[in-house]
């Protein structure tokens, strides 16, 4: 299983706008897309450090994105 790399929320985001999802709205610190073509949610705290690995694993498994389509969308070969 590949592991996931740090990544910030403002590059999550980037690559979340390329799959589809759009800012919904900002509820305190945590911003929520949302994707109209499989109406699915994702909820993104948005903080200066990098998202901890559990925190970006639980966001793309709410989404329904493999690690390894997440790390080809970084640009980066699973192992």
């Amino acid at each position: 299983m590949p592991k996931l790399p740090p990544i910030t929320p403002k590059k999550l985001l980037k690559i979340l706008n390329k799959c589809g999802f759009h800012a919904d709205h900002a509820t305190g610190s945590h911003i929520i897309l949302y994707n109209p073509e499989n109406k699915k949610r994702a909820v993104v705290p948005f903080h200066l450090k990098d998202l901890p690995k559990g925190t970006l694993a639980s966001i793309l498994a709410e989404i329904g994105i493999s690690k390894n389509d997440f790390l080809k969308l970084l640009g980066q070969e699973p192992h």
